[in-house]
């Protein structure tokens, strides 16, 4: 799986059910940045229909 630098992105949109620990138990330290970052969280389906509505 290729490594991306997303923490020298300016913004980063993140989609995820929610803020726990991936399988690996791992925090995401992206989660906590103060700037420019846009967390999408929720059920993909549910959170894919809102947004799709809101277009």
């Amino acid at each position: 799986m290729p490594v991306l630098n997303v923490d020298q992105a300016p913004e980063v949109i993140i989609c995820n059910f929610d803020l726990n620990p991936g399988y690996a138990g791992v925090e995401n330290p992206l989660y906590h940045r103060e700037k420019g970052v846009y967390l999408c969280l929720g059920d993909a389906k549910e959170s894919l229909k809102s947004l799709i509505s809101k277009l």
